[in-house]
């Protein structure tokens, strides 16, 4: 079994899937604690339908799809924020607003020109062998700001997480903290999209946080459990999909199921004992 595993690991794309992955991984998790803690997860879904809507849209005029979709799903997770926070539109009808819009505005974009190719289908369903060199540099890259931003603010995450007016009251700034969670957010999905696809890359920001929860309490430790959770459920379902021919992004999230299932379960009879 571990020839074969070298074997696998000896081809280019595999490996170039492995770093991305692994990145993104680590990334969706740190802050997929937060976004599940303020009751805001469903973001990542309307940030990546907002995604694919720009990468067909840059596909449709010849940009560069990474380098023109990044900017574009930043500017939409500051608008989502900026919206939800209006008297008139609640978070969830934001989402849905700004993520369908985008959504129609791409399609529409690729069916006046080059149609829904192999290439977009890539993004919408993800695709391992689409990862090229640039996409691991600029994953790489953007992957190690989101991570020490995390870090270097951890703090200031943590207390507009879990109390935005006792954060304010001390004199922290709610509103920009909340933005740079929306952006690294942002960031996060995009680069997720070339692996997992835009309609599964959300679940690398809820499962892996959902299942620390079970069998942690403290922040710290949620967060800890989320990142070895995210990133070996990854590892995993990467292994199994090239040995099953099955997506990779599919895989992975069943693996996040089944690993979801089983810490429910180990939760369940730790509090019985108790």
């Amino acid at each position: 079994m571990i020839e074969y595993i070298q074997v696998m690991f000896s081809y280019t794309f595999i490996l170039r899937a492995l770093v991305v992955g692994v990145l993104v991984s680590l990334c969706a998790s740190l802050l997929g604690v937060s976004l599940v803690l303020k009751r805001y997860s469903m973001i990542g879904d309307g940030l990546s339908h907002v995604g694919f809507g720009a990468i067909a849209l840059a596909t449709a005029l010849n940009f560069a799809p990474m380098k023109f979709t990044v900017p574009v799903v930043v500017i939409a997770a500051v608008l989502l924020l900026r919206v939800s926070e209006s008297s008139k539109i609640k978070g969830d009808s934001a989402i849905a607003m700004i993520s369908t819009g985008a959504l129609a505005v791409g399609i529409l974009a690729a069916s006046m020109t080059t149609g829904m190719n192999t290439d977009i289908n890539s993004y919408l369903f993800g695709s391992i062998l689409a990862m090229t060199k640039e996409d691991v540099v600029l994953s790489g890259t953007l992957s190690a700001i989101v991570i020490v931003l995390f870090l270097v603010f951890y703090n200031r995450i943590f207390a507009v997480t879990f109390d935005e007016t006792f954060a304010a009251a001390t004199g922290t700034r709610v509103r920009a903290y909340n933005m740079l969670i929306a952006v690294l957010t942002s960031i996060t999905v995009v680069l997720g999209m070339r692996m997992m696809g835009a309609l599964l890359i959300s679940s690398l920001i809820i499962f892996p946080s959902l299942t620390a929860m079970r069998v942690c309490k403290r922040f710290k430790s949620v967060i800890f459990m989320s990142a070895v959770v995210s990133v070996l459920c990854f590892i995993a379902g990467l292994i199994i999909s090239y040995f099953a021919s099955t997506p990779t992004g599919a895989t992975v999230v069943v693996i996040n199921i089944g690993i979801y299932i089983i810490f429910a379960l180990i939760s369940r009879l730790l509090t019985r004992k108790i």
